[in-house]
């Protein structure tokens, strides 16, 4: 099943919400559905606890898809394929390596990824996604985590290469406003052990790996990570990028595709001057 957070593009005037005091623009409320075909089911209820399917169907021509979840954190983890941290020059970490995104730089389907002026190179980094289900706190190795699991999704880890290296820490490099598509929806029946991520610029495909190259498995991260914080549903845990990662420039389109969950495609857009 495919779950994804919408809006329609067509939609009574009183169906209309502002976007805070500030702004004169108005949308709908963001909503709830499932993917059935060409058309999104709205639900009603909290698809962290109890919900149903509507009768109310929405055409995919007809919604702006959203990032799937509201996250409050973004924890991420990097060089966990070994591939990758070689072509990096790093060694293969001891254990997980973990960071945080903050959820500001979250952007959904077809919104742009927004380029710093600070930086000289800003790299795409392709990633499966795990979105929690349930609060999730001191797991031990080899507790099952599937039922503390909503499903599984697609990132972007937009990274400021040259500002990583620069800082020594990734806060910042990570950080940009924008620097983390997340979408398109969130595919709760995947085999993660048996899917692939894929990274493609302006159609040439950059990145390739299978999930099983993972040197830490999601499962192994997420028990990890729930020892040091307690995940709440709707958070997220990236599982890290695979070799191949590279530049992006004015102009391109990037596209993350999880076999079994969907495609992520971003257009990259200069910085306002």
């Amino acid at each position: 099943m495919k779950i994804c957070r919408f809006q329609p593009l067509v939609f009574p005037a009183k169906q209309i919400t502002s976007q805070g005091p500030a702004s004169a623009e108005a949308r709908p409320e963001p909503r709830v559905g499932v993917i059935a075909g060409d058309a999104v089911r709205e639900v009603s209820g909290d698809i962290f606890a109890q919900w149903r399917e509507t009768d109310r169907l929405w055409p995919l021509a007809e919604v702006k898809l959203l990032p799937p979840v509201v996250p409050s954190k973004v924890v991420c983890v990097g060089r966990n394929y070994t591939e990758h941290a070689a072509e990096l020059g790093n060694k293969v970490p001891q254990e997980p390596l973990i960071f945080l995104k903050p959820p500001s730089a979250i952007i959904g389907p077809d919104e742009p990824i927004v380029l710093t002026p600070l930086s000289q190179r800003v790299d795409f980094e392709g990633e499966i996604t795990a979105v929690m289900g349930r609060r999730c706190s001191q797991l031990k190795p080899g507790d099952d985590v599937r039922p503390y699991l909503l499903g599984y999704t697609c990132l972007n880890d937009v990274t400021a290469r040259d500002l990583q290296r620069s800082d020594g820490q990734w806060t910042r490099a990570k950080g940009f406003d924008t620097f983390c598509p997340l979408g398109p929806v969130i595919e709760t029946d995947l085999d993660v052990a048996k899917t692939t991520v894929e990274t493609y610029v302006n159609g040439i495909r950059r990145q390739h790996a299978p999930a099983s190259d993972m040197i830490f498995p999601l499962g192994v991260i997420i028990q990890w990570v729930s020892r040091v914080m307690t995940l709440v549903p709707g958070d997220v845990v990236a599982s890290g990028t695979p070799s191949g990662v590279g530049p992006l420039c004015a102009g391109d389109v990037v596209e993350i595709v999880v076999g079994g969950v969907g495609t992520l495609r971003n257009p990259v857009v200069a910085p306002e001057v």
